[in-house]
């Protein structure tokens, strides 16, 4: 399979994954939004105006850990070349461990979760994908961020055909979309069973798309 191709499918699939997270993080752990910061900003804004009770200490700390994961993929990975590299496979490979400990530790809560824990994890949650979302992005994979596809959609209908555009990457932008979707469903179908299983499935996903990066992402060509 070429590279392209195969970064692609990777990137795809932690935008599943990226589903699942969001799912547990607005269904789970008080309305917050652990990947999508722009849903975040949104709910932040409706709940510093007192608007229907709505978090603002989750939200924010969402932001900032989000943040600081970003900013740590970016001082790990900006002397790398774009593309796979042993760095690329250490920042996907922490995003996957940190996933793991989160499941331990909320397989042992349920839905009395002291708010502290409910915050550790939102906080660790949210920092794992910022660093997910700054690996991808080094990466550099048009049009798939793996924790929005508000440019997918966009670019979607501003590109399409009927309007006179150049009618390219409709696949991979529809995929992000239905997979992002698809996701998310997925995590809210598993927090019937208990809370850990959304985060227990985003991390499988994690350390698979690490492994099979490291393995074949910089051989394929």
């Amino acid at each position: 399979m070429p590279r392209d191709r195969l970064h692609l499918g990777l990137m795809l699939a932690l935008t599943f994954s990226t589903g699942a997270a969001d799912a547990v993080g607005f269904l789970g752990l008080d309305r917050v939004f652990t990947g999508n910061m722009t849903g975040n900003v949104v709910i932040l804004g409706m709940g510093l105006a007192g608007a229907d009770d709505l978090p603002v200490v989750g939200p924010l700390l969402a932001f900032v850990t989000f943040l600081a994961g970003a900013a740590v993929g970016g001082l790990v990975l900006r002397a790398d070349d774009v593309g796979w590299t042993g760095r690329t496979t250490a920042c996907f490979g922490a995003v996957g461990l940190v996933l793991v400990a989160l499941t331990v530790l909320l397989g042992v809560h349920d839905t009395d979760m002291p708010p502290g824990v409910q915050l550790t994890v939102t906080g660790l949650l949210a920092g794992a994908m910022g660093l997910q979302a700054a690996a991808a992005r080094h990466l550099a994979v048009k049009e798939i961020t793996t924790v929005v596809v508000t440019s997918a959609i966009t670019g979607l209908a501003m590109d399409s055909r009927l309007v006179g555009g150049h009618g390219r990457h409709v696949g991979r932008r529809v995929a992000a979309i239905l997979l992002l979707g698809a996701g998310a469903g997925v995590g809210a179908a598993l927090l019937q069973i208990h809370l850990a299983w959304g985060v227990a499935l985003s991390a499988a996903v994690a350390l698979t798309v690490t492994a099979v990066g490291h393995l074949r992402g910089r051989e394929t060509a």
